[in-house]
Parts: structure tokens; sequence; C-alpha cells
């Protein structure tokens, strides 16, 4: 038990000493140079910044889309190994699994209703 516990401590003591190297080379090799106007500007998910300076604001309907793709794909991710085991699992797990999608419908309902995958 001891010696793992010694193991542990010197591979986190080579880790710390690895990460503090590649961050020394990193700032010794890496690029210095000056600061120029196309380096300093804005860019946001290739969308130009026609309506003002650094403080102006996307939409916000990016981002809601960006999360609600984010959800709706965690379900595939869930979806594919209950699929590939469900004759192991039995009725059970294909009631839960509706109850899952059911759950789902609901918030898709919801974001349908408030209008989020309306674009104007």
């Amino acid at each position: 038990m001891e010696s793992n516990l010694v193991w542990s401590f010197y591979l986190y003591v080579f880790i710390i000493l690895v990460l503090c190297v590649a961050f020394y080379f990193t700032k010794k090799i890496g690029p210095t140079g000056k600061s120029n106007s196309s380096k300093d500007r804005i860019y946001e998910s290739g969308i130009v910044n026609f309506y003002g300076g650094i403080n102006s604001s996307i939409n916000v309907k990016y981002y809601l889309v960006a999360i609600v793709f984010v959800i709706f794909d965690i379900e595939a991710v869930f979806m594919y190994p209950w699929a590939v085991s469900l004759r192991e699992l039995g009725l059970y797990a294909l009631v839960e699994m509706f109850v899952f999608m059911a759950i789902l419908l609901v918030g898709l309902y919801y974001i349908y209703k408030k209008k989020i995958l309306r674009w104007e």
C-alpha cells in the first residue's frame, strides 16, 4: 500500500516537472513579436462584428443552439450502448429508455415553445 503511494507521489512530481519544462520551452521557443492590428482583432466563430467595438455582443441564439445540439448529441451517446445491450437488460431498461426519451421530448417541446430554434 505504501509503495503505491510513494510511486504515485513520484508520478505527480514527474508530471509537474514535465509541465514546468514544457512551459519554459514554450516561452523560450515560441514567437515573440509586437502585436499588430490583425492579431488584436476580435474573432468569434467567423462572424464579422459590424455593430461596434469590443463591447458589442453576439446574438445569444448562437450559444443556445450550440447548447441544445450538445444536449441532444449526448442523448445519442447514451442511446447507443443501451441499444447494443437491450436484449440482456430486458424490459426494465426498455421502460427506463422510454422515460428518458419522454424527458427529452418535454425538453424539446419547451425549446419549441420558447422559439429558440426559430431564426429571424
